[in-house]
């Protein structure tokens, strides 16, 4: 945005040029009374986004001055939407306070950006999800963007989150699409795909040793080996976080953990692609209705939601560890009575973690005091519930000992806090009565005065001789008589009172008593409320002096996932699935969660079987459109995100060795923005499957070739299948309308041909919906055409061209390359010679999948020499 020249501004908007300055790419919310205003191009940009009207104060340069504003007292509501929208805010408050007799030519008072809002440093419960994380990531690659792998922290500020790790080259996207950041700190010229709307440039510390030092003096230690081994780039993307953060809270920190170095190699790798056409924790137009995570959540608590967004968002590769979750909510499967217990315990606890957050910054509120209070109650309470068990599974030990902790700030915020405390500090009642003698005696003077006022009232009623008298307070008179007008006449001569309004219907007069008095309660509750406010600023102090209050967050959560998960397995549809250590693949009644959970009540989802042990690792699945197979592929995918996430799983039964890497490639799209056709992007995800793919990996790709013309189709996704069965040697299903590659089977001795069942009955196609071995020679495509609601006539029309077409097909040899081998060979041409007996033996002994580059290359010499005449 462009700005007119400071020059010849008034000496409020001199001020608003001068911060403006400081912060040129966000909108700048500047305080003026009751009211953040806009001005110039923000203001034109802040209308647009919230509806509101543009108008214009004064003007600058012969020019009026484009102006909007929103109150003080709903701005959440209009940050929310603006951060939404993608802006970023500073706002601008008063930094001095207006002094009596201060002259006039002293100029406005000062101002100061207070804060900066992004999408990366939100803290309020308006401006966020309760349940997701909201991370600020920060990016630093080693001597510029080609010099090795970079450095990665992310930290969410709302619950004090912070790990570091360092990304293994090529996977920065897999990792961006884990933590799905809400910001992104790095240079420019850093390639981030999808998440290029998200950077904010940055400038990093000037040496790895400057930004260990750094973070050393953010959490008070001689060292940050204090806290783990963390490469130079971590460090550095750790210090610019920190640095960015300190910006952004004018200087201030909030509470965080210490840096952790996270374990990102035994974590399920998942490419960007993959996490969008699976729905995980959003639809690809961003709701979260019909995903993962809505259909298996059954959590009670905001923290229990994002702890289940990041086991889902990250699926783990260690089967011990997955055993360890697996073990905590079978355990309480079996005990509904103790879950029952310990889910009605957690319908209390409110969101420990964002109540510290906002504590640590200074924005806390009477009630997040209140949250720590309750959270801590909720978890004595399940410390009791779990306690009188005898023996419990590790996981749940563990949390055990963090729940027997800060008994004494318990205690604490028992005597200190109200029961009932008010939304804001400035209305009071805030700290308890009986905590604080000094504060009781403030009190007792400022509300005792409703009984002296009342008193004054009858004494003054009876010696005026007005029976209607009222002693009110006045906000400009402060306590005044009041009489009816008729009544007035005869006290405006009496030297004992004061005559200080008069209106129609009533006058006011005012008393030196009335005005001492009036003075001696407005003292008071001065002093009350200044008592009340130390009182609370220590209460918080002592808050975020307990260490042991983000361990007892983060130990709510993960019972109110166990919980979670025992229910959702309750009612004996989901299974608890076998991880080990192999390649096996083995699902029973498999279904697809999302699918199943948007049926109605009355209908049945129909379960299928997938096979992909080690002999017959390849499945071909053929079949028309709807009868299917997506489905089918995408249920397949969820099941091992679920299971190596140690959640249920919604099958009969489940065995499968760890997949190191799931790539999922169903449905088409486009990325137009980045001119790329349906087909480019099919090509560019194939790409990467096949680059990145191992032995150990699971494959589910859909219609691989169907972007382009028969013959260029069929010849790609007949060498991405060869090459998948042959090469990458991983397990796969692969869903094609190709129903030619079926006759593969007999050269790919680990595939095996599948289809979905079709029907037909009395002219009509009924999708069965299963999953059987064979090959499809139909789709069907002009019967789900008619479902489609094409008119009549066309469908009419297109099956008698099929029908047509099909005839001429079968009266010429296959046209396709994959058949030329199958079609008779012309009369003229000589038999192909016979094959040497040595040659014919060599070949019959080979296992292609056992060999070596360099073996298969002997072999292939050998061969040569025994085939020569």
């Amino acid at each position: 945005m462009t700005f007119p020249s400071p020059e010849g501004a008034t000496p409020a908007m001199a001020q608003w040029f001068a911060l403006k300055a400081e912060h040129p790419d966000a909108l700048l919310f500047f305080r003026m009374g009751d009211f953040y205003e806009l001005f110039f191009n923000d203001a034109e940009a802040a209308a647009a986004a919230l509806d509101i009207s543009l108008t214009a104060r004064g003007t600058h340069g012969g020019e009026p001055i484009a102006m909007c504003g929103v109150p003080v007292h709903a701005a959440q509501a209009y940050l929310a939407r603006l951060i939404r929208r993608g802006f970023r805010v500073a706002v601008a408050e008063q930094t001095e306070q207006p002094r009596k007799g201060r002259p006039a030519s002293k100029g406005p008072l000062r101002r100061a950006v207070v804060r900066l809002i992004t999408p990366g440093t939100l803290t309020e419960d308006e401006l966020l999800e309760a349940g997701r994380q909201n991370l600020l990531a920060a990016i630093i690659y080693p001597g510029g963007r080609d010099g090795g792998a970079p450095g990665l922290a992310w930290i969410d500020i709302s619950t004090g989150l912070f790990e570091t790790t360092t990304v293994p080259t090529g996977s920065l996207h897999d990792q961006l699409g884990r933590l799905d950041p809400a910001e992104i700190l790095c240079a420019d010229n850093v390639e981030l795909g999808d998440f290029a709307p998200r950077r904010t440039p940055v400038v990093p510390p000037a040496s790895a040793d400057a930004a260990r030092a750094r973070m050393a003096e953010a959490f008070g230690v001689a060292s940050l080996d204090a806290f783990g081994t963390f490469s130079d780039t971590e460090a550095l993307a750790a210090a610019t976080a920190i640095d960015y953060i300190r910006r952004s809270q004018a200087g201030q920190l909030p509470r965080l953990s210490h840096p952790r170095p996270s374990d990102s190699q035994n974590v399920l790798g998942l490419d960007p692609a993959t996490r969008a056409s699976l729905d995980l924790l959003r639809t690809r137009d961003g709701t979260t209705e019909h995903t993962l995570f809505t259909a298996v959540s059954r959590t009670v608590t905001a923290a229990g939601s994002r702890m289940l967004a990041d086991w889902i968002a990250a699926p783990l590769t260690a089967p011990a560890r997955i055993a360890r979750r697996q073990a905590g909510w079978t355990w309480l499967l079996d005990k509904p009575g103790i879950r029952d217990d310990v889910r009605t315990a957690l319908r209390a606890a409110p969101d420990m973690a964002r109540a510290l957050g906002r504590l640590s910054l200074g924005r806390g509120q009477p009630r997040d005091a209140v949250a720590i209070r309750l959270a801590l109650e909720v978890a004595r309470a399940i410390r009791r519930i779990l306690g009188a068990q005898p023996e419990l599974p590790p996981i749940m030990a563990g949390v055990m000992g963090h729940l027997d902790r800060a008994h004494e700030l318990e205690a604490l915020l028992g005597r200190a806090l109200s029961e009932n405390p008010p939304a804001r500090m400035d209305d009071g009642g805030t700290i308890a009565s009986g905590f604080d003698s000094e504060l009781d005696a403030q009190r007792e003077l400022r509300d005792g005065s409703r009984r002296v006022i009342a008193g004054l009232q009858q004494e003054y009623a009876e010696s005026l001789g007005i029976p209607n008298l009222k002693i009110r307070h006045h906000a400009q008179l402060g306590y005044v008589i009041e009489v009816p007008a008729v009544a007035a006449s005869r006290l405006r001569g009496r030297d004992d009172l004061i005559m200080r309004q008069g209106t129609a219907s009533a006058s006011r007069f005012s008393t030196e008593r009335l005005i001492a008095l009036d003075q001696q309660i407005a003292q008071a509750a001065e002093n009350a409320a200044l008592r009340e406010r130390h009182l609370f600023t220590q209460v918080v102090c002592q808050i975020l002096d307990e260490t042991a209050l983000p361990e007892i967050a983060s130990a709510l959560a993960c019972i109110d996932i166990l919980q979670s998960c025992a229910l959702l397995a309750g009612g004996g549809t989901w299974c608890c699935p076998t991880v080990v250590d192999d390649t096996s693949f083995t699902i029973r009644a498999g279904r697809h969660p999302v699918v199943e959970a948007a049926l109605p009540r009355n209908a049945r989802f129909t379960p299928n079987d997938c096979d992909l042990e080690p002999d017959h690792r390849i499945m071909l699945l053929t079949g028309p459109n709807m009868a299917g197979k997506s489905t089918f592929l995408r249920q397949t995918a969820l099941a091992v995100i679920l299971a190596q996430a140690g959640l249920p799983v919604a099958a009969a039964s489940m065995r499968i060795g760890v997949v190191d890497r799931l790539f999922s490639r169903v449905g088409a799209a486009d990325d137009l923005a980045r001119g790329r056709s349906t087909f480019m992007v099919e090509m560019t995800e194939t790409a990467a499957i096949l680059n990145q793919a191992g032995p150990r990996s699971l494959v589910v790709v859909d219609e691989i070739g169907r972007g382009t013309s028969t013959l260029d189709g069929l010849a790609i996704a007949w060498a991405v299948l060869e090459t998948l069965h042959s090469t990458l040697r991983c397990r796969a299903i692969f869903a094609t309308h190709f129903h030619e590659l079926a006759e593969l089977s007999d050269s790919m001795p680990r595939l095996t041909p599948h289809t979905m069942s079709v029907r037909e009955w009395k002219g009509q196609v009924i999708f069965q919906h299963e999953v059987v071995p064979g090959s499809a020679r139909r789709s069907w495509g002009v019967h789900v055409a008619r479902l489609a609601g094409v008119p009549e006539p066309v469908v009419r029309r297109a099956g008698r061209l099929l029908s047509m077409l099909e005839k001429e097909r079968g009266r010429q040899a296959p046209p396709l390359p994959l058949f030329e081998q199958h079609a008779p060979a012309p009369e003229a041409e000589p038999p192909a010679p016979a094959v040497p007996p040595a040659a014919q033996a060599l070949l019959e002994e080979l296992d292609p999948d056992a060999l070596s580059p360099r073996t298969a290359l002997e072999m292939l010499y050998k061969l040569k020499k025994l085939l020569k005449p």
